[in-house]
Parts: C-alpha cells; structure tokens; sequence
C-alpha cells in the first residue's frame, strides 16, 4: 500500500505550485520560480533520504520496540484524541471569530442584547469543549 501513496504524494506536492499559480493568478516568470524552488526542495529532500538513511541509526533492541509499538493500536487512539482536540479548537476559533465580533456591535448598539449575544459565543466556545471531551472518553478507552 506504500509503494502506492509515496508517488501519490509526490505527485501533489510537486502540483502545489500550480495550484497556488492558479488560485493567485502569478505572472509566469514567478510562477516559474516558485516550480523551480518546488522541485530543487523536492529532490533534495529526497537525496537527503537516501544519502542519510534513518533506518541505519535504529539498533536490533530499539527496532523490536519499534516493531512492537507500530503493531500495537493505541498509538491510532492517541492520534484520534489529538486530531479531536484540535479540530475542535480551530472550530470554536472560527465560530468565536465569527459571533464575537457581531456580539460586540449588537452590544454597541443595544446593551439589553448582552445575555443574547453572550449565548452565542459561548455556543461556539462548547465546540472546543465537545472536541477535549470525545478526546478524553477515546484516551479512558486505551
């Protein structure tokens, strides 16, 4: 299955560059520059992978841990809870970003409007909070 994702990956790293051309609408003469950056970091990386394996700095006691621990499950719930946690916060980043400011200018406006507009920002705020409380009830279950 790897053998079928690195390329895939490369693939969509080395089209960044096009993307961002295109959603930016950059000259050619810049959009030339940002592809030859692109595929000099591109093949550097990959020499640096090959000239300096990481594999070869692993001795025989440390690799059956390693084996162990990519065989063991729980290093996916730990990543589960860390992808909860955060997706959680960015969204209540995004809602607060959103309703703060409109509460803000309600309240300007009209300071009865304080006890609704405080609703709403905190309605935002319970999407961080629902993500760090699946994330702690997926780390109760390791």
């Amino acid at each position: 299955m790897e053998i079928f994702l690195l390329p895939l990956f490369a693939v969509a790293f080395l089209t960044l560059p096009f993307v961002y051309i295109i959603r930016k609408h950059k000259s050619p003469k810049q959009a030339r520059r940002a592809f030859i950056v692109n595929m000099c970091s591109f093949f550097a990386v990959l020499a640096l992978s090959i000239i300096l394996p990481i594999g070869g700095f692993i001795g025989a006691e440390a690799g059956e841990t390693v084996s162990n621990a990519v065989n063991n499950s729980a290093g996916l719930g730990y990543l589960a809870a860390a992808i909860a946690t955060g997706l959680g916060s960015i969204g209540c980043g995004i809602a607060v970003a959103s309703a703060a400011p409109a509460a803000i200018g309600a309240v300007a406006e009209e300071p009865k409007s304080f006890s609704k507009a405080l609703i709403f920002v905190a309605l935002g705020e319970g999407v961080a909070l629902y993500g760090f409380l699946i994330s702690f009830m997926i780390l109760n279950k390791l």
